[in-house]
This record gives C-alpha cells, structure tokens and sequence, in this order.
C-alpha cells in the first residue's frame, strides 16, 4: 500500500530528514560559504548513499537536494549552465531511493519531495525581484513536476512575501505544498509580519501544511510552533536545527562558544565550528515527543542532522526504523553492562574509569 502526504498525516505523521547541506560539507562534497549543492552532479552517489541513510534511519520523505539550486545561486558561482541538470539529476536520485524502499526492501515507498528555499534577492515591493523570485520557483517547481515528485517544500523563507510567491508558483503547478519559515533573530519576519499570521495567511491561501524550519533550534523555536498550532486548522510541520540555540542567541548565526580555544577564521561559529553547541540525540528526541503532544505531525531536523538524529526523532514517536536494529544496548559494553557475564573485575571499576 503507498500513502500520500494527506493519508500519512492524517494517520502516524510524517518524518522528513532535512539538513543534507551541512552533513555534506562535513563529508567533504560541499563548500561552505556558497552553499551550492553541487553534489548532486560532481559525486551523485555520495547522494544516493545520504538519501539512502536517511531512509534507513526513519525517514518517510526523501528531498530533492536542490536547497540553493536555484538560478540566483548559480549566477553567483558563475554555472547557471548546469542549473537545470543539476536539478533534474537531484530529482531523480530523491525518486530512486523512494523506490528502492519499496522494492529492495520490501517496506511502503518513500515519498519524494521537490524543494525550493530562500533566493536572497526578494524584496518587499520592488516589482522586479518579485518577477524575478517567481521565474526562479516556477522553473524549479515545473521540473519537479515533470520528474513525478509526491509534494513541493518551499522552505527558509524569512519574507511572508517570498513565501506567498512560492506557494503560488506551486499550487500552479497542482502540487501540494508544505511552507516553511525560517525565523531570524528579530522573531518576525523581515516584512514586519509574526510567523503565525503568515502561516494563516499561507493556509487561507491553499497551503496544505505550514510551520519552520532550520536557524532555530528545538528551545527557541518551540514558542513560535505552538503559536502556529494555536492559529491554523492545516497540520503544522517543525524542522529545527540540531544547535543549543538560546533567548539571547535565538538563532543559530551568532551562536557564542566559550570554551572554544582556537582561532577561528570566520566572523561567527556559524557555519564551521557549531560542533560543540550540538544537542545530543536525547534531547531532539525529547523535543520530538513534545512537538508531536503539542498536534505537530510533520517533524523533522534541519542543519546539523544526521541519521542518527533522524533515527532519534521516528523512534521518539514510536517507530522502529530499519536502524533501530543498531540502537543503543549498554548491556554488553565492557565497563557499564549488566550482562552477568562480563568480566566483573573489569564492569566494577566503571565509577574509576
């Protein structure tokens, strides 16, 4: 049996891995700073295999990987040549390891997400970025479209408007859209509107799931959420970033870590040295439950995810992923198991280890 978006909300919710921008450049296929995925052309299977672990750990959706693939970001890079390859092999690799669920595995097929994300050149009232932004969103949503995708995502939008325009270039498209915000440190967005009234403009407007994504993580985002839940009849989907964000640093661009003794040749931690400001796996997980008894059905983790986050988030909900037949089990480990047969001269010293 496969289920569509509608059908999996209404019934056990959805998990949507995100964040393949930031475990990428970790891998090392991915340059931080323009932030242009690349990957998908350059080294296609180093792709496949993420997409791949996301679904192994949990995740119902696999995302194209055109997050910054839009025509705004390859004119920076000087290769608005590979704008459409590049989005066309990101669509087909997402669509192939949606099958593969199913077909190698046995298990319901994964759902296949288009996606496109914040331009970086909308603003408010000029007549021509607007133009602008809208030919980017359309082209992006008309090859995902052509390519079969389940759902668009249109995420990181810190302008109501740009949001607006995104949703339109999709529900054009006869797609359905799930929109999401990224909220800057302000906690409205950049064209003085909260988060919840954009949201509820957004489902008036066709939205079929609304909510926010990545610069926040799961403490300072969790406010904004349930004032989304409070606002909308839609379900409400939350993707924070994995990063000990505060009240004072809400998000994670300014992020300070004292304790970090080396110099580092940025202005900010942000990008390259949030390692120690991570969250463990026990707090998303925490988070996850919380979101899900607050009515949040599509949950996910933004940048800083791994598949071991992913596996946390599925599993706080009460799944058992295809990974959870390595989740942890301390009862054979040499110093801190209970296993009676552990050598007890070594297991007693734990508390001196």
């Amino acid at each position: 049996m496969y289920r569509g978006l509608k059908e999996r909300l209404e019934q056990d919710g959805v998990v949507c891995a995100e964040g393949y921008l930031f475990e990428l450049e970790r891998r090392g296929y991915l340059q931080a700073g323009s932030f242009v995925p690349e990957v998908a052309l350059e080294n296609p299977e180093v792709l496949l295999q993420l997409h791949r672990d996301f679904w192994h750990a949990g995740s119902d959706v696999m995302v194209a990987f055109t997050y910054n693939g839009h025509r705004e970001k390859l004119r920076i890079i000087g290769k608005e040549n590979l704008l459409q390859p590049l989005n066309r092999q990101a669509l087909h690799l997402a669509k192939t390891v949606a099958i593969e669920a199913e077909k190698l595995h046995g298990r319901e097929r994964a759902l296949t997400a288009g996606n496109i994300s914040n331009t970086n050149i909308y603003n408010p009232g000029d007549k021509q970025s607007e133009k602008s932004v809208r030919a980017m969103f359309d082209e992006m949503v008309g090859w995902a479209a052509d390519e079969g995708v389940d759902y668009m995502i249109a995420e990181t939008l810190y302008y109501h408007g740009e949001a607006r325009i995104a949703l339109e270039s999709i529900k054009s498209a006869g797609l359905p859209a799930v929109v999401t915000h990224g909220l800057m440190a302000e906690n409205v967005l950049w064209d003085e509107m909260s988060v919840e009234e954009s949201c509820k403009r957004l489902e008036d407007l066709g939205a079929d799931v609304v909510g926010m994504n990545c610069f926040r993580g799961p403490r300072t985002m969790m406010p904004y959420l349930r004032r989304i839940r409070e606002s909308v009849r839609c379900p409400v989907a939350a993707l924070p970033v994995t990063y000990r964000t505060t009240e004072e640093h809400p998000t994670f661009f300014n992020l300070p870590d004292p304790g970090n003794t080396a110099d580092l040749p940025l202005r900010t931690t942000f990008p390259t040295a949030l390692d120690s400001l991570a969250a463990t796996r026990y707090e998303l997980a925490e988070w996850a439950r919380q979101a899900y008894d607050t009515g949040i059905r599509y949950l996910g983790i933004c940048c800083g995810n791994t598949p071991v986050h992913t596996r946390s988030v599925a599993e706080a909900l009460g799944r058992k992923t295809p990974a959870s037949r390595y989740s942890p089990d301390m009862s054979k480990q040499f110093l801190f198991g209970d296993d009676p047969t552990l050598a007890q001269h070594i297991a007693g010293r734990s508390e001196k280890a």
